[in-house]
């Protein structure tokens, strides 16, 4: 979709609009990059934040590695989108498309393997999108999350930006997509363990991290339903809940007795 003024300008407070248009006048975008109607940029502004952002859709689902909680989108993101109304990023999905009709399958195969091999992350989505199954526990899920939180604690013992956990949730949503529902139920559950676990660390973007806590602990309950699971692994499933009311972080204590119930009242129906 095209990018104008008035949409950007729709997206933010005013004076996010404003810091957004000297970001970009000042050269604070250091890289652009297209595939498809796919757009990521690099953005100077106390440390480099990325931001992602999609043309095909509504209000371009934008991104940004930034801590801002504030309403609306953040100037890094802005001044991405005022950068494209002067042009566009050269589509690198051509120049793929091109790559693809020239190669020989056993090289694209095999490069494919040994990236697989290399990226863990890159392996997860792979048996996701192609009806396959990890078979990584919620705890190793976990371990993906406090790895996160772990990272962006390197400088200081606390965290204050938005740290992206699409990685997970869009590897959950293949499962979901797939009907390996027990699978999508482990992706979130560790999600949610995970954020539960750290969320004494976070100092600053906080409805992000309460927004991504429950939405992960929906779909964990939504996913443990569509399962259709033994009374063995409910069990499992409400005593994972049980605990964390228990010993969980306090903040949490009234989403997960939330999700109980929900848990308990699909069960029953």
């Amino acid at each position: 979709m095209p990018v104008n003024r008035s949409d950007i300008r729709e997206l933010c407070t005013e004076a996010v609009f404003e810091r957004g248009q000297n970001y970009y006048a000042e050269g604070r975008i250091r890289e652009r990059r297209r595939v498809d109607d796919v757009v990521t940029a690099t953005v100077e502004g106390s440390k480099l934040y990325d931001v992602t952002l999609s043309l095909s859709e509504p209000d371009f689902d934008p991104w940004c590695t930034c801590p801002y909680d504030g309403p609306g989108e953040c100037k890094h993101v802005v001044a991405v989108l005022l950068s494209l109304i002067d042009g566009l990023p050269e589509d690198e999905g051509d120049r793929i498309d091109e790559i693809f009709a020239a190669i020989e399958p056993s090289a694209l195969q095999a490069f494919v393997r040994e990236e697989l091999a290399r990226d863990d992350a890159m392996l997860d989505r792979f048996l996701a999108e192609f009806g396959a199954t990890s078979g990584k526990s919620y705890e190793a899920y976990r371990e993906d999350v406090v790895k996160l939180f772990e990272k962006h604690a390197e400088e200081y013992p606390v965290v204050f930006e938005a740290i992206d956990f699409s990685r997970l949730t869009d590897l959950g949503e293949r499962y979901r997509a797939q009907g390996n529902y027990r699978q999508a139920a482990a992706v979130y559950r560790g999600l949610v363990a995970g954020i539960d676990d750290n969320i004494d660390l976070v100092d600053g973007a906080y409805d992000h991290y309460a927004t991504a806590f429950r939405n992960s602990l929906d779909a964990f309950i939504e996913c443990v339903a569509a399962a259709d699971v033994s009374p063995s692994e409910y069990g499992e499933y409400e005593a994972f809940l049980v605990e964390r009311i228990e010993s969980g972080a306090p903040v949490h204590r009234e989403e997960f007795e939330r999700a109980l119930a929900k848990l308990k009242d699909t069960v029953e129906d």
